[in-house]
């Protein structure tokens, strides 16, 4: 029988202490973060450099594993080589103001001209006030007023004179003019004395007047022609004077930027607009609102601002920018509103970027979840880089939530490499159910979670190095060091990997760093980095204290010495956040004659999951093509987790199962020291289970706490054995020989280590020994199957009689 228990070698990977050739992380270089991400490095490197559309990356990595670190260095070590993108600027729509303009620039130049702009501007606002303030001006438009006044007033003098001459008197009255007929000493007559003119003289008097009437009529009725004319006269001189102080400030801008075609367009359009509403540029006292006219804006200047969307004039390379909320308005830019008179008001000033603005012509990095989480966030992307320009639409507009009118701002070319970060999850659910997703991210970055553990581990010690420099912590110490590989190892539950959750490590080594400070220590001890594990552990198990603790009240029964026959105690892991432990579990089986039907309790109560009761449906297999090639299958077994009241999953408990009904059919008592875990497979193979470390560790503290017998342990897996980092108190019981673990790699190892007794093999009849375990299975499988027959035989006969 094989039931050597494992060296205690084999139960812990030191680090060589002798192979860390430093005193301490003080003389280490620093090193990127990229350590053991090659691949995801290769596949973010192609990404970048492939310029064709589609060609976005998705980095997938769980939480914490610092991707967004990596991602950053690498996009800013390509950004640095990129060129500065162009700049962009919305300006004022002259002839559609609801649909505004833009520009481009190279960089530095948008900042430029937004500057030139208000300067202009300025210039204006002197030159224009002091050309209509001048003596020149004064004097031509004096002349203008005076020409139609003096016009007025020589026809209204003419039409005078002639009444005069006809003695009729033009009098000027509170509601307009009036003829009066008047003697000869130009005095007006008055009723009673016109009354005792004969009727011919009344007559001719009367039409004299009545054709003086109209013809004062026709006169009126020319003065607003005359008027408009003086207006028109009037407006032409304010143009020509406007014409003279706009071209002389802005035919320097005009020159400047004469090879910009799109510039230049706007210039002249800016100059047609500025003379068109030169008033704006007069001072408001000198102007007078006619009646029902609408108040002048606070700012009438406004309209010739350059509102600038992104700045570059300060950067020596291509943008990276991480957007840390992506909402809809975040991603692709809104457009603000103001009240004013009682209603919502905006322009193309209001216009603000969004991130891919801020990126264009660079990288933008977006968290994934973050991403799906916002509404219309994820199509509305997608949209954008399909369509290759952003478009600014205010999220009302676009699900016709209201139909007040807004702005239509011209599209920006789009140019920007899209880098999605998220968990292999999303990754799959992605492609799985958006078929768009592969058109538009055809790079996948798999990010890994460990890196193979080398003797030395040069790169992973200067990766310590480095986050204990950038966290601003004390460094470590050569044993230290040596203690947080160890760890590191047991993290990633194998002794031949190391953990690269930057997290995981950057949290280890700040809790280390606290308890060296606490202790007076200028570096980082391993007594430092095991305090910071212990009180870790110490925060987070109150629930396994708890349990534990049923278990030794015999709340919770598990036995841990004896021998029981169809009894057997099973291992599991419990997952609790970031904390995790080993739980024993007592695992039954009855077994009985029947058809060779295998009842799952866990199943049958639906408390069992899918991968578990497979386990328990190869166990019938195995036992039907080991014990029963030749006759019936004639056994009826039911299986049961005792105190178990939660879900069940997994096959690691296979194994167990297996040894609990072999011993029920055999009717041969298990060992209760002995807990066992383990999957298998129908020939019978044990194959490896995870948390092998924890699920050992549980049994050991549930032994210590009801006493250590020198017999007791755990039958694991052999193929477990490369993943053992157990805790040193379960290395140092195994080494004074008061805990063992054995490694078996069949279901007859372990049948053996649980029962003393010989498996047994199968002999040249292909039949196992009588006094074997294998042999006593099989002798009870065909007891079953005579008496079944028996029976049969009878009902037949009472049938037949």
């Amino acid at each position: 029988m094989k039931n050597t228990p494992l060296n205690p070698s084999e139960l812990y990977k030191p680090c060589n202490v002798e192979q860390l050739k430093f005193n301490s992380t003080e003389e280490l270089e620093d090193i990127d973060i990229t350590v053991g991400q090659q691949r995801a490095v290769e596949a973010v490197k192609l990404g970048m450099r492939m310029h064709k559309n589609g060609y976005n990356i998705f980095a997938m990595a769980p939480s914490g594993t610092g991707k967004l670190t990596t991602i950053r260095q690498l996009v800013e070590h390509e950004a640095s080589r990129q060129d500065i993108p162009s700049e962009w600027c919305y300006v004022n729509n002259f002839s559609q103001p609801a649909k505004p303009k833009v520009i481009n620039f190279t960089p530095g130049q948008g900042k430029i001209f937004q500057h030139d702009m208000t300067q202009l501007i300025d210039e204006l606002s002197i030159a224009i006030p002091s050309a209509f303030d001048g003596e020149e001006y004064r004097s031509r438009a004096g002349e203008l007023e005076s020409e139609s006044r003096q016009r007025e007033i020589n026809e209204l003098s003419q039409l005078r004179e002639e009444a005069a001459n006809a003695h009729i008197l033009l009098t000027e009255t509170a509601t307009g003019y009036a003829f009066s007929p008047a003697n000869e000493n130009n005095e007006i007559i008055g009723p009673e004395q016109f009354n005792k003119f004969d009727k011919d003289k009344q007559h001719e008097i009367q039409k004299t007047i009545f054709d003086l009437q109209e013809r004062l009529a026709k006169l009126l009725k020319n003065f607003p022609i005359w008027r408009k004319e003086t207006k028109r006269k009037l407006q032409a001189l304010n143009r020509e004077v406007a014409e003279q102080a706009v071209n002389h400030s802005i035919d320097d801008l005009i020159e400047k930027y004469a090879k910009q075609e799109t510039v230049l367009n706007y210039l002249n359009d800016a100059q047609k607009d500025i003379i068109e509403h030169v008033l704006d540029f007069l001072p408001r006292s000198e102007k007078m609102l006619p009646f029902m006219e609408m108040a002048q804006e606070s700012n009438p200047f406004k309209r010739y601002y350059v509102n600038l969307m992104v700045d570059f004039s300060g950067k020596k390379s291509a943008p990276v920018i991480y957007e840390d909320h992506p909402n809809y308005n975040n991603l692709v830019g809104r457009i603000d509103h103001q009240a004013y008179m009682g209603s919502l008001v905006t322009d193309f000033t209001m216009i603000k970027p969004g991130a891919l603005h801020k990126a264009n012509g660079g990288y933008l990095i977006i968290d994934a979840r973050k991403l799906l989480f916002q509404p219309y966030a994820w199509e509305t992307l997608k949209r954008t880089l399909k369509s290759g320009e952003i478009r600014i639409e205010s999220l009302e507009h676009t699900l016709s939530l209201i139909s007040a009118t807004s702005l239509e701002p011209e599209p920006i070319p789009l140019n920007v490499k899209l880098i999605l970060m998220g968990e292999p999850l999303i990754y799959y659910l992605l492609s799985q159910y958006d078929p768009e997703f592969h058109d538009l991210f055809k790079i996948a970055a798999d990010f890994d979670e460990t890196v193979a553990r080398q003797e030395g581990d040069h790169d992973y010690v200067r990766l310590l190095a480095t986050i204990a420099r950038r966290e601003k912590l004390r460094p470590l110490s050569q044993n230290a060091v040596a203690r947080v590989i160890e760890h590191s190892s047991r993290m990633v539950g194998d002794a031949e990997k190391l953990i690269t959750h930057l997290r995981s490590i950057r949290d280890l080594l700040t809790e280390s760093d606290y308890w060296a400070g606490h202790n007076g220590h200028e570096q980082i001890t391993n007594s430092d980095v095991q305090q910071a594990i212990d009180h870790k552990t110490h925060r987070l198990d109150k629930i396994r204290e708890k349990l534990y603790e049923n278990i030794h009240r015999g709340t919770v029964l598990i036995d841990t010495e004896g021998k029981v026959t169809g009894q057997v105690n099973g291992l599991s892991v419990m997952q609790l956040g970031e904390f995790s432990f080993g739980q024993p579990s007592r695992i039954t089986a009855t077994t009985r004659l029947g058809s060779g039907k295998m009842v799952d309790i866990e199943r049958e109560t639906k408390l069992g999951g899918a991968i578990h009761s497979k386990g328990v449906l190869i166990l019938s297999s195995f036992i039907a093509a080991r014990y029963c090639r030749k006759t019936p299958f004639s056994l009826a077994a039911s299986l049961v987790f005792e105190q178990s009241y939660g879900h069940v999953e997994g096959d690691s408990a296979s194994l167990a199962e297996l040894c609990a009904i072999l011993s029920s059919v055999a009717q041969i008592p298990l060992r209760q020291d002995l807990a066992i875990t383990g999957s298998v497979n129908q020939l019978g193979n044990v194959q490896p289970i995870g948390g092998v470390n924890e699920k050992i560790e549980g049994f050991f503290d549930i032994c210590v706490k009801k006493g250590l017998t020198g017999t007791q342990g755990v039958i694991i897996p052999a193929t477990n054995i490369k993943h053992l980092m157990l805790r040193w108190d379960v290395v140092h019981a195994a080494q004074s020989g008061h805990f063992n673990i054995y490694a078996v790699t069949t279901v007859d190892d372990a049948v053996e280590l649980l029962t003393d007794m010989n498996s047994g093999a199968l002999n040249e009849q292909g039949v196992y020994q009588h006094d074997s375990f294998n042999g006593q299975v099989e002798a009870q499988l065909l007891q079953f199957t005579r008496i079944k027959k028996e029976f049969i035989g009878r009902e037949d006969y009472k049938s037949g009689s």
